[in-house]
């Protein structure tokens, strides 16, 4: 099973959820459920929770029938770990990424154990953050030098890196091209506050798993890396 990562969007993007659907009715047939695919949904959110929440369970049920399991947390309020009880697959949502950082936090060794046994995980903009091992949360300035537009600033000033959930080993950054947070990575990579990065853009889905990565979608994932005593940046372009 594979860890998607999402880099936002709402419009018509082909294969963001379609694979992680059929990921996780396969998990549940391996371990002899019957039913349809039990979800868990979790969102982090001040105000308009469940709202973003359906959202996330009209994209998943447009391309297959799931079980929805949604749980709507508050920012500052920690998750439990009961809420990934019989799950066939994980989709944590977007919205601030350092509030979902620390509501989940307290789940994350789960998190990861349920990924080795199998259970697929999408990340949905800042859930696809925090899968991470060393998780962007947000900062437009390193120092005295802006590196990203402060309107993705996530509330924070300073870039900050945290240690993430785990799931994937190089960092993540969302929305590239739309909310040009490509620089934001290229810039952390540069400073030697992270070895590595990838930037998604909306509508697209990067997916990593045993056979390797794969980019579906309508957009592109930018992968930075160090290159020549620098940084280098390519491009990983969508199959569909």
């Amino acid at each position: 099973m594979s860890v998607h990562l999402v880099g936002g969007g709402w419009g018509d993007a082909p294969g963001v959820y379609e694979r992680f659907v059929a990921e996780c009715a396969e998990r549940a047939e391996a371990t002899g459920y019957a039913g349809k695919p039990r979800i868990a949904v979790i969102v982090v959110r001040d105000g308009d929770g469940l709202e973003h929440a359906a959202k996330l369970v009209a994209g998943l049920t447009h391309v297959g029938a799931v079980d929805e399991r949604v749980t709507v947390l508050v920012e500052g309020f920690p998750a439990s770990v009961d809420i990934l009880d019989e799950v066939d697959g994980v989709f944590v949502g977007g919205g601030l990424t350092p509030a979902y950082h620390r509501s989940l936090e307290p789940i994350f060794a789960r998190l990861r154990e349920l990924v080795a046994d199998g259970v697929p995980y999408l990340g949905f903009s800042a859930g696809a953050m925090i899968a991470a091992e060393r998780a962007v949360l947000g900062g437009w300035r390193i120092g005295d030098v802006e590196v990203a537009p402060e309107e993705t600033s996530e509330e924070l000033d300073e870039v900050t890196i945290a240690p993430g959930i785990g799931l994937v080993d190089l960092t993540v950054d969302v929305h590239a091209a739309q909310w040009g947070t490509l620089s934001r990575v290229v810039a952390a990579a540069a400073a030697g506050l992270i070895d590595g990065a990838v930037a998604i853009d909306e509508g697209t889905s990067l997916i990593v798993g045993p056979q390797g990565a794969l980019v579906v979608g309508t957009g592109n994932v930018w992968r930075v890396s160090p290159a020549d005593g620098g940084v280098g940046v390519s491009v990983l372009s969508a199959v569909s």
